[in-house]
């Protein structure tokens, strides 16, 4: 993200306390009197990429701007069992109010933002580019797409309202390739739209009909095999940005990519991955 959206990331922020503190923390508000100040560490306990270290500032500073944090690994840093990312210090009511918050949404993105990085690793050199999909958890799509990036991946469309990615089922709805083609021309046409179109072929008669077609930006191939994604590039040409999708694997993946496709889309990035273990410790000095 090259600019934070504060508002939307405030707004999650309050969101997700209210789910969580409801009227209080009862807990610590019953065993800890009112005033103690103390400090806590963010212990890495895996391996990986650290993410989610700019939302956590955000956390603490919308629960109480008068913590204290001392940073020392920024998001993108690889990380180890034993590491330190962050030091907080203040009321240990609010470091205790923020601690699941700060931890759920940290270890899951830097669970994507690992896998994520382990896949663009595999695809060194090549040019094939690494994207995400809409795959993702209602309510933190922001946060895990800014994860992908973080891994050094790429975003897709954020939503509906970004692009027009014409699937399989709008093909069939719309009545074949060329129908849906030119049904979304005159929809931009008529709503005074610009968004870039990308259409899903399944075989090589449908991208036969979206090359002869036209008006699209991107070409998405389906559950193509290696072989036949390869005479697909070739037969597209450089006309228009590729992209494969479809039952590719970490392990299959180089393989795609060396067809010279410009993009593979992955599901996996954010719907299947294990979050990183990290910890949020109290210490004294």
């Amino acid at each position: 993200m090259n600019t934070l959206d504060t508002e939307l990331v405030h707004q999650f922020i309050k969101d997700t306390l209210a789910e969580d503190v409801g009227d209080g923390d009862h807990t610590s508000l019953a065993t800890i009197p009112q005033g103690t100040n103390g400090k806590a560490r963010l212990l890495i306990k895996d391996n990986g990429i650290l993410a989610g270290v700019k939302l956590a500032i955000e956390i603490f500073k919308v629960i109480d701007a008068n913590l204290k944090l001392n940073i020392f690994l920024q998001d993108g840093a690889n990380v180890k069992n034993g590491d330190v990312a962050f030091e907080v210090e203040g009321s240990v009511h609010s470091i205790l109010k923020a601690e699941r918050l700060v931890l759920n949404c940290m270890q899951r993105m830097s669970g994507i933002a690992t896998r994520t990085h382990d896949i663009v690793e595999s695809l060194k050199g090549t040019n094939t580019r690494v994207l995400d999909t809409r795959k993702t958890t209602p309510g933190f799509r922001y946060f895990e797409k800014w994860a992908v990036e973080i891994g050094g991946g790429v975003n897709h469309r954020f939503g509906l309202y970004d692009m027009i990615l014409i699937k399989d089922n709008h093909v069939d709805y719309s009545g074949g390739i060329k129908n849906a083609i030119q049904n979304t021309q005159q929809y931009q046409q008529a709503n005074g739209k610009q968004l870039a179109v990308e259409i899903e072929v399944r075989n090589f008669d449908e991208l036969e009909e979206a090359l002869q077609t036209g008006g699209i930006d991107r070409i998405m191939l389906d559950n193509f095999s290696v072989a036949d994604l390869k005479k697909a590039v070739e037969l597209i040409g450089g006309r228009y940005a590729t992209e494969a999708s479809g039952g590719i694997t970490a392990d299959t993946i180089r393989s795609y990519a060396e067809t010279g496709v410009d993009y593979i889309s992955v599901g996996a990035l954010t719907h299947s991955v294990k979050s990183l273990d990290l910890s949020l410790k109290a210490f004294k000095q």
